[in-house]
């Protein structure tokens, strides 16, 4: 199974119904697509929906997710102002942030803004994404493509926040983020601990309860 799949087949497990989501770019807007059955969530995006389904045929370009990418709107959905979607956010109406991360620490601080080596012009919505939600839910690939570690000790880029990250989603393991540290909660199919170790720069306990990753 593809690392970008099994990732978004995890995240997709947390919601519950009605829970009110909010998917970022990349990894993140794939969890849309596997939401199991019988699970209702309301997906929110920044550029100004609730209620955002998938894409429909034929397409209708003034309809896109955060990552502009077609998407649809299901019934009772709803369209507004950037306004209105960011009082959302930071009226503390989310229940789940998802989104990607070049850089998450033991303390779960979160750097995924700043691209090294590129001009960008700023955050975007990710500062009010993850001051606002009530969980914060960090789906990337476990390693950089270069495989450097992206979960580390303490992060090195500039920070989009301090302290906000509750859990890790990679293709190997989930880590839950604890007053203590990170704990390792599952590994992926076919992943050992000690290829997580490996491939993780933070440390991090193992729960008495470590269990198998669930992506079916």
């Amino acid at each position: 199974m593809d690392a970008k799949e099994i990732i978004a087949k995890r995240v997709a497990r947390e919601f519950k119904n009605g829970n009110v989501v909010n998917l970022g770019i990349g990894i993140p807007t794939l969890v849309a697509d596997h939401i199991p059955q019988g699970i209702q969530v309301l997906l929110h995006s920044e550029n100004g929906y609730i209620g955002l389904g998938p894409a429909e045929q034929p397409v209708d370009p003034d309809v896109v997710n955060a990552g502009a990418k077609p998407a649809s709107v299901i019934p009772g959905g709803a369209m507004f102002d950037s306004v209105m979607s960011f009082a959302v956010v930071r009226g503390g109406h989310l229940d789940f942030t998802v989104l990607g991360a070049l850089e998450v620490d033991e303390a779960g601080n979160l750097a995924n803004w700043m691209v090294p080596g590129k001009i960008v012009p700023g955050m975007g919505g990710a500062m009010d994404l993850v001051a606002g939600a009530k969980q914060v839910i960090v789906a990337m690939e476990h390693t950089a493509k270069d495989g450097a570690p992206k979960i580390v000790k303490e992060c090195t880029l500039p920070l989009t926040g301090k302290g906000v990250v509750t859990k890790i989603v990679t293709n190997l393991a989930v880590f839950c983020v604890t007053k203590q540290g990170l704990e390792l909660t599952e590994v992926a199919p076919g992943v050992t601990v000690d290829q997580v170790r490996a491939a993780t720069a933070a440390e991090f306990c193992l729960s008495p309860q470590l269990q198998e990753m669930a992506i079916s």
